[in-house]
């Protein structure tokens, strides 16, 4: 069995948690994210040498790091890095026509980078592997409530494993919820199993625009194919849809509300390290902080180094429609944190002023910066651990730790870390422009502009 993850989302509905360069899917919550876990969920079912990763230009380093933390190395041809988003359809039917050159019979299991999934879930996908010979499996979720943030789905005659699929509902109101689960309807999942003869059978029927896109078997011309959903462009079409019901915990952690459902509550229903006083099913997140709450009830408390979110928790599908104007704003607030990831470690702004910023910049062990120099502003580094060399113009010296050195708008300069420890520079731009924009790069081993 292959293994595809899609792990392109920007999760616009858990802000200011999840910003679009470091998603939810990445965020470490609890020591491990929800892409590393979906990684070794994969690794069970496959074997690190038959996994393929879906994602973007922006994450892709964020795969590969977060990969190599588990101790797995993702070749380049098992990372498909999309220039546009173009919907699952086409993530999945690129990533399928990569497994069909390694095996052109091949099952594949395909799942989204940002749930959680109860073990006990591998089993029972590798006990649906015969049906999906004839089948396009799906697989739905029993209902444990009638929730409003799911789409559903209407099982239909019983087949030897599941059930053939009578139709996908979309996310109900409150009244439709509670008949769905009266009528044994199940959640979506939204993850797939699929044999390649299948799948590109029916792919070939109903979208053979995108069939004939992949059926080369040279990379597709991404920013012309149609931006379409699996279940759209092809489920709600095929006559050969079974769906599989998971007896599992399951939640796509679409918004703090599902985050709250799967968090332990205190007596009261809150959640959080926080006092609370007179107060009930609360959500707080604020590490570093000391937080109270007096006679208030389903709030959600979100701080972050540099936003803050109070919402009622019925409402927190609205977050999306915040970060909307945000954006419409050209507010960065939606795309960074405060610590940025790189592909040779990061860096943490500490204070940022109109003409001066402070930042913590992290090398990873035998990594390096672009060589790169900027028009508008200067640098001064000093080192707080470990060791740097340091390019300047041409010129290569060591720093250690407590050294320093200044770097002069328009000097061509690289920074690297040659030791076996992180590398930890404070670094003070100074200049009437420090964004991040002006950078002129001459040499990057990692492919960047």
């Amino acid at each position: 069995m292959k293994s595809i993850i899609l792990a392109g989302g920007v999760g616009t509905r858990l802000w200011p948690l999840s910003r679009e360069y470091y998603p939810k899917q990445f965020i470490q919550l609890d020591g491990l994210s929800l892409f590393q876990k979906t990684y070794e969920r994969a690794v069970h079912l496959s074997g690190p040498d038959d996994i393929f990763v879906v994602t973007n230009d922006i994450h892709k380093y964020l795969v590969r790091n977060q990969a190599d933390e588990l101790g797995y190395i993702i070749d380049e041809s098992h990372l498909l890095v999309e220039p546009e988003g173009k919907n699952t359809l086409p993530a999945i039917g690129w990533a399928l026509q990569r497994t069909r050159k390694i095996d052109s019979h091949a099952t594949t299991v395909v799942f989204p980078s940002d749930h959680i999934l109860g073990d006990d879930a591998l089993d029972q996908i590798r006990a649906a592997e015969p049906i999906a010979k004839k089948y396009l499996v799906t697989f739905g979720v029993k209902p444990t409530s009638p929730h409003t943030g799911y789409g559903y789905i209407r099982p239909g005659r019983k087949l030897p494993i599941g059930y053939a699929v009578e139709e996908f509902k979309e996310k109900p109101d409150e009244k439709t919820a509670q008949e769905y689960l009266r009528r044994g309807y199940l959640w979506n999942s939204g993850i797939f199993l699929l044999s390649t003869d299948c799948f590109f059978a029916e792919l070939k029927k109903y979208q053979p625009a995108l069939y004939a896109a992949l059926s080369d078997g040279s990379d597709p011309d991404y920013p012309c194919l149609e931006a379409i959903s699996i279940d759209y462009g092809l489920l709600e079409h095929s006559k050969k849809v079974a769906v599989v019901p998971l007896d599992v915990e399951w939640n796509d952690l679409g918004t703090f509300r599902a985050l709250y459902d799967t968090e332990t509550h205190d007596r009261e229903g809150n959640v959080g390290h926080a006092e609370y006083l007179s107060s009930r099913n609360n959500y707080v997140h604020a590490p570093g902080k000391h937080v109270g709450l007096i006679g208030v009830n389903d709030l959600i408390v979100v701080d972050t180094v540099d936003a803050l979110l109070i919402c009622d928790n019925k409402e927190t599908e609205q977050v999306k429609h915040l970060v909307n104007r945000y954006n419409a704003g050209n507010d960065p607030v939606t795309k960074f944190h405060r610590q940025v990831h790189r592909p040779w470690g990061s860096y943490t702004v500490l204070e940022d002023t109109p003409i001066y910023k402070i930042k913590r910049v992290t090398v990873k062990p035998g990594e390096r910066l672009s060589l790169q120099l900027h028009h508008h502003r200067s640098e001064h580094w000093v080192v707080v651990r470990g060791t740097a060399e340091v390019e300047l113009d041409g010129e290569t010296r060591l720093l250690r730790k407590g050294e320093s050195t200044f770097v002069h708008s328009g000097m061509m300069h690289r920074l690297k870390n040659p030791g076996l420890i992180p590398l930890e520079v404070i670094e003070v731009q100074l200049g009437e422009y420090l964004e991040e924009d002006d950078i002129v790069r001459f040499d990057d081993e990692y492919g960047r502009k």
